[in-house]
């Protein structure tokens, strides 16, 4: 039996962030791609995504009491 984690209330969305992002982001943050929070690249929410290792993906998670936030993490093999 397989269970598909990106249909489930707990999981947060993930996606890909473009190249223009990226580095909007980092230079927001002033921060080099390396000092973002890591991903595996085998962690089951990005798995359908079709990333590599060294792309970003856009964590967005709901709050009751701060809204829509996003978060960023750098995808690693291990």
């Amino acid at each position: 039996m397989s269970f598909n984690v990106t249909t489930h209330q707990l999981v947060c969305k993930h996606s890909k962030v473009a190249d223009a992002e990226k580095e909007a982001v980092l230079k927001r943050y002033e921060i080099t791609q390396q000092d973002l929070p890591k991903i595996m690249l085998q962690d089951p929410a990005i798995k359908h995504l079709g990333i590599k290792a060294g792309d970003v993906i856009k964590v967005e998670r709901e709050s009751k009491t701060a809204g829509k936030s996003a978060y960023y993490r750098e995808v690693i093999e291990e």
